[in-house]
């Protein structure tokens, strides 16, 4: 982060943090200083104990100051730096990903991440995840310069991609046509139609809008072909979880703190990443928006029918033919 990206962050924020004070108590910390702080948690992983040491002030103050600042950046960066993408939006995206990777109708990639937290109490294995540790997981769409246009951060890191995936916000908001997704659209140089998908790995579940590579060991030259193709995107998802890791080192550690101080990290970093590849990377094609949703704003559906499932599935293998054949007579 540059000093012109720290000083933007600080115009936005700087209101939020003030303090008032009188001549008859101690001038209260400034905002750059709580800033200052609240970032050095995030790119260390120190402890409260270590920051208290470094900054001279008590280890309550720095509890209090990382959990406004954590706040206030979500609140007032998030409307500005992942906003609801709108109809126009999604077709940025899908251009990106054409002229990149040649896949079209592609809005996104889709991945989750474990983010190592201590055990919370009485919890039971909920957080114990199959890699052995105590986690909760970050589910994530990204576009095609690995910004983060979706996030929903799952409590329990015991389970499975899919199983996020069914319970998440993002699901819930396709289902309800809660987003401005194009409608479905004749591939280039093809007479074929294809919807708007977001495309991720094995370990989520196939549907109309959600495509993911064959699985096997006996496949066809053509589907190895297309999971290759898929792949090549895919892993702009991956791309942008190591970039979030290395910017902020606290995801190396095991983070000691009760799983809403965990979310709140969690939003705030990956708000910090937008606002860094906003600020600082230079791209060659125009901005766009980014997603999080908003859980009252959404019914339940995670409890589909079998049937509602069965007919997902099929619809998500004709999409995936489609593209598979579109893959064959567009080699390059």
């Amino acid at each position: 982060m540059n000093i012109s990206t720290f000083e933007y962050i600080l115009n936005n924020i700087e209101k939020f943090l003030l303090k008032n004070w009188c001549n008859l108590h101690n001038q209260p910390i400034r905002p750059e200083e709580k800033l200052v702080i609240t970032l050095r948690f995030l790119v260390t992983g120190l402890s409260f104990t270590s920051l208290s040491f470094s900054f001279k002030i008590g280890k309550s103050t720095v509890h209090s100051i990382i959990h406004e600042c954590l706040e206030i950046l979500w609140l007032v960066m998030q409307p500005k730096h992942m906003a609801i993408p709108t109809h126009q939006d999604f077709l940025r995206i899908s251009n990106e990903f054409y002229y990149k990777w040649n896949i079209p109708n592609c809005i996104g990639s889709i991945d989750g991440k474990h983010i190592r937290i201590k055990k919370p109490a009485h919890s039971g294995s909920l957080y114990y995840n199959y890699k052995k540790y105590f986690s909760s997981v970050l589910q994530a769409v990204v576009d095609a310069r690995a910004r983060f246009i979706i996030i929903d951060v799952a409590p329990y890191g015991s389970h499975s991609d899919s199983a996020i995936f069914n319970y998440s916000q993002l699901r819930k908001a396709i289902i309800n046509n809660l987003l401005d997704i194009p409608l479905p659209s004749t591939l280039p140089r093809s007479t074929e139609v294809s919807p708007y998908f977001i495309i991720g790995d094995g370990g989520y579940p196939l549907q109309k809008y959600l495509i993911k590579p064959f699985r096997g060991t006996n496949l066809t030259a053509q589907e190895n072909n297309f999971n290759y193709r898929l792949s090549r995107a895919r892993v702009i998802a991956e791309n942008a979880f190591a970039r979030l890791t290395q910017k902020w080192n606290i995801f190396y550690t095991q983070i000691q703190l009760r799983p809403d101080g965990v979310d709140q990290i969690i939003k705030a970093a990956c708000i910090l990443h937008n606002i860094i590849l906003d600020s600082e990377a230079s791209n060659d094609v125009e901005d766009i928006s980014e997603c999080t949703l908003d859980s009252t704003l959404l019914e339940d559906v995670s409890s589909s029918s079998d049937s509602q499932l069965l007919t997902q599935l099929q619809q998500g293998m004709r999409v995936r033919s489609v593209l598979l054949n579109w893959f064959q007579k567009n080699s390059f």
